[in-house]
């Protein structure tokens, strides 16, 4: 389980591919800082597993669903890349309750700047449009942000507005419109879903 509130901003260092999977190491020091072989870091979302470590530098072995189902598969050598390490037990949680599981993507659309702050539109992939609200929460790239606004027209979106500290200490500052991105919503919203619909299909009995 993660929060959303990235730690460090780490580097693709090499990226291996086989056949259907592929192992990503990345360079950071940080999340590096206490962990162990078989730790949980989320890598722009993604929850992965460390399996190999040096002081610096940390790798994870990604299987061709999340290949395909998230940004990963575009990452390359120098990339940057979100890093979080699991929430601690007894840790305060500062951002929302985010799996690290991705539920699709979507790209950059727009970016608006202001003087001090930018707001920055997102594609939404239709399937996920119902579980974004206004003023709720939503995890790109890892990040734990709120929702401004929605659309739910025939090409679905919504917008965030970032601070100078969310542009600077994110990979989110540095996004080109058509970029992808890593989509999670949130996974209350999915439970309650889950648990209406089963009241209906009772009431229906």
């Amino acid at each position: 389980m993660f929060t959303g509130l990235i730690e460090s901003v780490g580097e693709v260092a090499a990226l291996e591919t086989h056949g259907d999977a592929a192992r990503i190491t990345i360079r950071d020091a940080v999340v590096l800082a206490d962990a162990r072989h078989g730790d949980s870091i989320a890598v722009d979302g993604c929850c992965l597993t460390a399996v190999d470590l040096t002081p610096d530098t940390f790798t994870a072995d990604v299987m061709a669903e999340s290949l395909a189902r998230t940004s990963l598969g575009a990452l390359e050598v120098g990339c940057k890349v979100n890093l979080e390490r699991a929430l601690a037990a007894g840790a305060r949680l500062g951002g929302h309750l985010v799996q690290g599981h991705v539920d699709g993507t979507g790209e950059l659309v727009s970016r608006e700047p202001s003087e001090h702050w930018e707001i920055l539109r997102f594609s939404l992939p239709a399937d996920l449009s119902r579980y974004a609200v206004e003023k709720g929460s939503i995890t790109v790239q890892g990040v734990s942000l709120t929702v401004v606004e929605v659309s739910d027209g025939p090409e679905p979106w919504f917008s965030v507005s970032l601070i100078p500290t969310t542009l600077a200490d994110t990979t989110l500052g540095a996004l080109a419109p058509g970029d992808p991105v890593n989509l999670e919503v949130d996974v209350l919203a999915k439970y309650v879903e889950r648990m209406l619909d089963h009241r209906k299909g009772s009431a229906n009995d």
